[in-house]
């Protein structure tokens, strides 16, 4: 049988160095843990509210179009002084010129080229 030896005392504030830094590894192992499943909440909660707005975008995208489409029936075409309030009516369109006659955008002959 092998005879029994006893540890120094540094030898055994070593041991007790190391048992302690298990202790704190795992502590801290669980507290990442802990942080790492509240962020994954937070993240889970940020993407709802993304989705949220994203459909409240698209709401009120439609909402718009509907409007512009009244008062487009109502006043017809024209800009909005958001301002003002002011609506300018857009100028009449130009008729269509009649097949043989020229049209007064080909009497024009650019000077300058863009």
């Amino acid at each position: 049988m092998a005879t029994e030896v006893k540890f120094s005392e540094d030898e055994m504030k070593e041991v007790g160095v190391l048992q302690q830094t298990y202790v704190n590894v795992q502590n801290s192992l669980g507290q990442v843990g802990v942080q790492k499943l509240r962020v994954e909440q937070q993240l889970s909660d940020l993407e709802t509210a993304e989705d949220q707005l994203k459909t409240q975008f698209v709401e009120t995208q439609q909402k718009e179009r509907e409007f512009v489409d009244t008062i487009n029936k109502k006043y017809g075409d024209g800009n909005l002084d958001l301002n003002s309030g002011v609506f300018t009516p857009a100028p009449p369109a130009a008729e269509t010129p009649v097949v043989g006659e020229p049209s007064a955008a080909s009497a024009v002959k650019p000077d300058k080229t863009l």
